[in-house]
């Protein structure tokens, strides 16, 4: 357990040294938020749908919490080529909790990301609905951050190479953030459409935090956390299996 607290308080340190990734991580949401929600707020309300910036901020928060938990991986891949992970492996404590240890790392990271996505988005305009679901929408951003660090650090243990990692999470990032729900409602999709957002797991975390945040929500509370809660936990096993076979 000692090893999974040091490496989780590693990860976290390492973020609030680097003020730049820190700042700079914030671009993409804001400029989504900006974007998107001033410019489609009228066609969304023209289509009775409501206020769009109540309906988008918790889908820019969970696109935040994805990108940051995701590319976590990628610390692997840097420690790998610089012999920082060989250091690592060779310690005598299990594989697993060395994989447990980044990923609760990761994660906290991609919440503390999307806290501040949420905090900027009252300039915005946003307002809640109801503040005594906003522990509820924490878990549901860190059940986010889990799965999607855990997804990330399990491509990475296959790579070794940060070119093959980044051409794989651009190609798998975009796809997952669009067809979650997180820009549009789920109400009247083409079937082909319904059935991709439905298998994706990124959309109970978009609902389950919109339910808890904006009041809105299509799935419900408990089916939202019952399935991110068994993909999390089949991801973080999956994970745990893949670091302990990486060659050093």
């Amino acid at each position: 357990m000692i090893a999974i607290y040091t490496l989780w308080l590693r990860e976290v340190k390492k973020y609030f040294r680097s003020k730049s990734r820190m700042i700079g991580s914030l671009g993409q949401p804001l400029l989504f938020l900006v974007a998107f929600g001033f410019g489609l707020s009228s066609v969304f309300q023209k289509a009775g749908e409501g206020n769009y910036i109540q309906f988008l901020v918790p889908g820019i928060i969970s696109m935040s919490i994805l990108f940051t938990a995701i590319f976590s991986g990628i610390d692997v891949i840097w420690d790998r080529q610089f012999g920082f992970l060989k250091e690592t492996l060779v310690a005598p404590v299990p594989r697993w909790q060395i994989m447990l240890g980044r990923t609760l790392g990761g994660a906290t990271v991609a919440v503390i990301q999307g806290m501040l996505v949420f905090l900027l988005s009252f300039f915005a305009g946003f307002r809640l609905t109801n503040f005594s679901l906003l522990l509820p929408a924490a878990i549901f951003m860190f059940l986010v951050a889990l799965l999607f660090a855990a997804v990330g650090l399990s491509i990475a243990s296959l790579l070794k190479d940060m070119q093959g990692f980044q051409m794989i999470m651009n190609f798998m990032v975009m796809p997952i953030f669009f067809l979650s729900g997180a820009l549009f409602p789920m109400n009247d999709l083409p079937k082909i459409l319904e059935v991709i957002v439905k298998f994706n797991p990124l959309t109970y975390g978009v609902d389950g935090i919109r339910g808890c945040l904006g009041g809105t929500i299509t799935f419900g509370l408990m089916p939202d956390f019952a399935i991110l809660f068994i993909s999390v936990v089949f991801l973080i096993s999956l994970g745990g299996y893949l670091f302990s076979k990486i060659q050093i």
